[in-house]
């Protein structure tokens, strides 16, 4: 008996890992070698390609490709529609499967709906990635980025909530009470 519920519709190929608790509903494809944490959902026609690994609690929304090259650690959130690549510089006609590129998402970073993640970068743990944005390069811990190519426009707090720091570099997280510090353009927990 699974220790997962997968929609009648779902296809789970034989040889990959679900966490405990696990959902994946209509039309998604879990495809070989991947590893899938405890508690993810795994949204309507979604696809985790070959050797993807998604850590606990990953929650993926509807319409999202994660390609072979993708790690995501815990909590966190793929939006509606958002897009993951493979590979800088495609073409039909050459294989390129050597030439896969790595993109970590970090602990409770959170994609919006139909961002685009270029291949070969790291998303920062809690950094958010608004709707729409094309990430070409790194993205820093607690980041706030938006646009295309994607630009950092503030940093937010574990909650999500923008931070606003004072003269000292010292935030306060309006739903937390949580403290945070600017220093070097780093944030910590204080």
């Amino acid at each position: 008996m699974a220790h997962y519920f997968a929609h009648k519709t779902a296809v789970i190929d034989i040889d990959c890992s679900i966490g405990k608790d696990t959902k994946i509903w209509h039309f998604s494809h879990i495809m070989s070698k991947c590893i899938i944490g405890e508690q993810c959902n795994i949204g309507q026609n979604v696809v985790v390609s070959p050797e993807v690994i998604l850590g606990k609690n990953v929650k993926v929304q509807n319409n999202v490709s994660i390609y072979t090259g993708v790690i995501c650690e815990d909590d966190v959130f793929l939006g509606p529609s958002m897009v993951f690549t493979n590979v800088i510089n495609p073409r039909s006609a050459i294989k390129r499967k050597n030439e896969y590129l790595k993109t970590i998402v970090k602990k409770g970073a959170s994609i919006g709906a139909n961002a685009t993640i270029v291949c070969g970068n790291t998303i920062g743990e809690f950094a958010f990635i608004g709707a729409g944005a094309v990430v070409t390069k790194e993205v820093l811990p607690f980041a706030l980025v938006v646009g295309n190519p994607s630009k950092q426009i503030g940093w937010v707090s574990e909650c999500g909530h923008t931070l606003e720091f004072n003269e000292n570099g010292i935030a306060v997280c309006k739903e937390s009470n949580q403290e945070y510090q600017l220093k070097n353009n780093t944030v910590a927990k204080l």
